[in-house]
């Protein structure tokens, strides 16, 4: 286990957030390197304690879960070129966004940290097949998100829902619910506090473990 580093990185992420531009970038890059290298050692243990109960990731590896912290400004108002998070993606199929996965994110503002589960803005034919799925076997999907691990501990999220259900289904669909959202994800808010403790690799993976059933669900939906 490393010693204590994680406030190290938020107070950088912090000094960043001030500063967030490449010259003060440049100038603090040893500390940066040296932060992110701790950091990917603790998240190649958070993969390997999640491949004991998920095989299928026992493949993937810290700097292929890891996002870079240098931003794409091409499309954006905010033309800063640094991120003020740390994040990662755990998936069987690396950071391809078209899988579900357990994503963890590392903020400076401290309700932004949290642990997620799920897959965000799939293309029209995946979101079709997800819904489809869920519809077919709606006993085992409302079995998986029922469970007391998932409704105690977390939120489910979606992004932009449709107002009403797709036009394949009748408007009082009995699933409508969940047939509008456009992604599928579940949400464990942790705060800054939680990545402090030394042990959050350990914390994290118990704590992503009961969402194994509905990544899973996802997937193999995906890939019927």
């Amino acid at each position: 286990m490393n010693p204590p580093y994680m406030p190290r990185v938020f107070d950088f992420l912090d000094r960043l957030s001030r500063n967030n531009n490449r010259e003060w970038f440049k100038e603090h890059k040893n500390e940066y390197d040296e932060l992110r290298a701790l950091w990917l050692e603790d998240l190649d243990r958070l993969i390997a304690m999640v491949a004991q109960w998920m095989p299928s990731v026992a493949a993937q590896t810290a700097r292929r879960a890891a996002y870079r912290i240098y931003r794409d400004t091409r499309f954006s108002a905010d033309k800063t070129p640094y991120k003020t998070y740390f994040s990662s993606f755990i998936s069987p199929h690396g950071r391809e966004k078209d899988y579900a996965g357990f994503y963890i994110h590392q903020d400076i503002d401290s309700k932004e940290c949290c642990l997620y589960g799920g897959i965000w803005c799939p293309p029209a034919p995946i979101l079709n097949k997800l819904r489809r799925a869920i519809v077919d076997n709606i006993e085992e999907w409302e079995e998986i998100m029922n469970s007391p691990a998932i409704v105690k501990d977390y939120r489910v999220i979606s992004i932009n829902p449709l107002k009403t259900v797709p036009r394949a289904y009748p408007k009082d669909h009995p699933q409508a619910q969940w047939l509008r959202m456009r992604d599928y994800g579940l949400a464990h808010d942790t705060g800054r506090k939680f990545f402090e403790d030394p042990a959050w690799p350990e914390k994290s993976a118990e704590l992503l473990r009961p969402m194994a059933p509905f990544v899973e669900f996802l997937n193999y939906s995906i890939d019927e």
